[in-house]
């Protein structure tokens, strides 16, 4: 079944998307499967291991199941000095 998704992109993923959100109607089932999907899309550059994400305004893992009209963050790894 699927479903619509609201999506944030902040820095390196809102270059590759070239927006800095969307709403996506998917079947994925996981935040991993959303993320597989957007990077066929995007062809996004950082491996699902390397970054962190929110569903609705909580840090979530890439197992966590999608509902509905859930908000998904994608968060890169930070470097600052």
């Amino acid at each position: 079944m699927n479903k619509n998704i609201n999506i944030k992109y902040f820095a390196l993923f809102r270059e590759q998307a070239q927006a800095g959100s969307e709403t996506v109607n998917t079947s994925a089932e996981t935040v991993a499967e959303l993320y597989q999907e957007l990077s066929v899309k995007y062809n996004f550059s950082l491996g699902a291991e390397n970054i962190r994400v929110s569903i609705n305004d909580a840090y979530s893992d890439m197992s966590s199941p999608l509902a509905e009209n859930a908000s998904v963050v994608f968060i890169p790894p930070v470097a600052g000095g």
